[in-house]
């Protein structure tokens, strides 16, 4: 928690190099090396060599799941899950998220169908998916959007109710828990994305996990060409592996993210007693009984009470070096391909409009520090003025 005095600069200084919204994790360079040693010695680089396998193992462990199998990247996760489930016709899915879990859709020849956002969750609002639902929907595709889960019992409901697959985006969902239980333990498949963006990363890569053992048996199969053996192509598969040396890095990274998850919650805390009272600034909070993953810092400048708007803000943070994210701004729904869908009108997706006019992530990585973190927070004093409170 913040111990330091609240006294702050007039105008807060500039940082002198760039402050990004993220940084990679890495682990010590010797650790890697070290790893990368016995990929040199065996002379396999793809393929489910043994730090595939090991890493494989490593992760159901660490997230408590039946099945999980490693993927070249989220998005082929996404496209794998819609081909391992059968999925046809329409696809329920929100449209704010990142452009990977609409476009994965559509690689798949689906047609994607838009639902509003909860607007404090900012997740799949199910009143609006149960709307959505047609004779040709098969699926809904839920984003547990900056970790906070998707409203899983209700989805679930609908989901049996209409004979529907469910499956969720989990790319921001590293280790986020509800209850006590991994988030990916609901649903028929959740895939996550391991870019170097993601609190976990293995550089490139991704994972899909299911408890089912027949839609991670299809999955592998798809990744890898559909080849069954030497001389049996079971399925239309497409190169989606995993190779050895991003395996390695997951390894070394899966040691210390637990560290870098602490290391950002005490970010979090500082974010959130500093800017708490802020006119028009309003952290986004998860549910006490959500274990965050923290992979995102977000805020929202809400219109028309704040003193500036979030583009303005967004733009003027450049000036002290600031260089947050706008996610997910514009909304799929807006972009030129999909913006001719009925459900695209903004008249269908009011709450997701408002909340990609507001969104701003905050730098959030445990290499940036207590003190940056507190700059950051005075930048964002000065610029949107003091908290309505007395400090502490």
């Amino acid at each position: 928690m913040w111990t330091r005095s609240a006294a702050s600069q007039t105008t807060p200084r500039a940082f002198d190099h760039p402050i990004y919204v993220t940084r990679p994790l890495l682990p010590d360079f010797r650790t890697y090396t070290e790893a990368l040693s016995g990929i040199w010695e065996r002379h396999w680089l793809t393929n489910k060599g043994r730090v595939h396998d090991a890493l494989e193992q490593a992760l159901r462990e660490h997230l408590r799941v039946s099945h999980l199998s490693l993927v070249s990247s989220g998005t082929a996760a996404l496209m794998l899950a819609y081909r391992a489930l059968g999925i046809a016709g329409e696809v329920i899915t929100t449209p704010l998220t990142s452009p990977a879990t609409v476009n994965s859709v559509t690689w798949c020849g689906l047609t994607p169908v838009f639902a509003d956002v909860d607007p404090e969750r900012l997740t799949l609002d199910p009143a609006a998916v149960e709307r959505a639902i047609t004779p040709r929907t098969s699926a809904i595709v839920g984003v547990h959007l900056y970790g906070m889960p998707c409203q899983v019992d209700s989805l679930r409901t609908l989901a049996e109710r209409h004979r529907l697959r469910l499956i969720y985006d989990g790319a921001h969902a590293f280790g986020t828990q509800i209850d006590g239980e991994p988030v990916s333990k609901f649903g028929d498949a959740t895939i996550l994305s391991f870019h170097a963006t993601k609190v976990f990363n293995t550089a490139e890569g991704g994972a899909v996990i299911t408890e089912d053992a027949e839609i991670k048996r299809r999955v592998e199969l798809l990744r890898t060409l559909g080849i069954q053996d030497e001389v049996t192509v079971a399925l239309p598969g497409i190169n989606a592996r995993m190779n050895e040396l991003e395996a390695a890095l997951g390894l070394a990274n899966l040691d210390i993210v637990e560290r870098e998850r602490l290391a950002r919650a005490e970010i979090a805390d500082i974010y959130l007693t500093r800017l708490d009272g802020i006119e028009g600034l309003r952290p986004f909070k998860l549910p006490a009984r959500v274990r965050n993953s923290h992979n995102y810092f977000v805020v929202r400048i809400v219109e028309g009470a704040s003193r500036l708007s979030r583009d303005d803000l967004y733009e003027r943070l450049k000036s002290f070096n600031v260089f947050a994210r706008r996610y997910f701004y514009p909304l799929c729904s807006n972009f030129s391909f999909y913006r001719d869908l009925p459900s695209s009108s903004p008249v269908n997706v009011p709450a997701a409009n408002r909340a990609a006019n507001e969104v701003l992530c905050l730098p959030l990585y445990g290499g940036l520090g207590h003190d940056a973190a507190h700059q950051i927070c005075d930048i964002l004093e000065h610029l949107l003025g003091k908290p309505d409170r007395p400090q502490p």
